[in-house]
């Protein structure tokens, strides 16, 4: 039986939203905010369902959607948050609730630190180790090329340990 664009939808959905709320959490830091562009990855991939031709996955495709509609969302914001920034004398550094992003205690010290990271190490360091896509998949998400993620990951692994070490955690060869 062939599934309807609805089915697939709703399958997906159920299979992947978890995943791509945590992913686009970490570059928004806005659970409210994600919870939006997660619901709008699903929206946008329904209404364009026709163009996906299964060239890759469809987690693949989703999280590609959700990266799409995450920087447009930074560049219609970019001019508020500036000023909002500019304006507060005090950023919220609180963490979010542990319920909301589910870590563990022990990963807790990794995504403080991945926080602290340039923008584009974090998202290959989320979408590679955490999110576990191939270098292929990764490239096509960001829609980079296949070396810009390599040396991309080359570069902010140790970024990342110095970072954590910077921050006073103990490095585990985890990574």
């Amino acid at each position: 039986m062939i599934n309807t664009k609805k089915e697939d939808i709703e399958c997906w959905y159920d299979n992947h939203s978890d995943a791509i709320l945590k992913f686009i959490l970490m570059l928004v830091k806005d659970y409210q905010q994600a919870e939006d562009l997660t619901h709008e990855t699903f929206v946008k991939a329904y209404l364009h369902y026709d163009s996906f031709h299964q060239q890759s996955s469809e987690k693949t495709w989703l999280f590609r959607i959700a990266h799409n509609l995450t920087i447009d969302y930074f560049r219609r914001h970019r001019s508020i948050n500036l000023l909002r920034d500019f304006l507060s004398s005090k950023r919220d550094e609180g963490r979010l609730p542990q319920e909301m992003i589910e870590l563990k205690e022990t990963s807790a010290e990794l995504y403080s630190s991945l926080e602290k990271l340039k923008e584009a190490y974090r998202k290959v360091i989320l979408l590679r180790k955490i999110q576990g896509f191939s270098v292929t998949d990764t490239a096509n998400i960001l829609d980079w090329s296949e070396s810009k993620v390599k040396s991309t990951q080359f570069r902010a692994i140790p970024a990342l340990k110095k970072q954590l070490v910077k921050d006073g955690y103990v490095y585990e060869k985890t990574i």
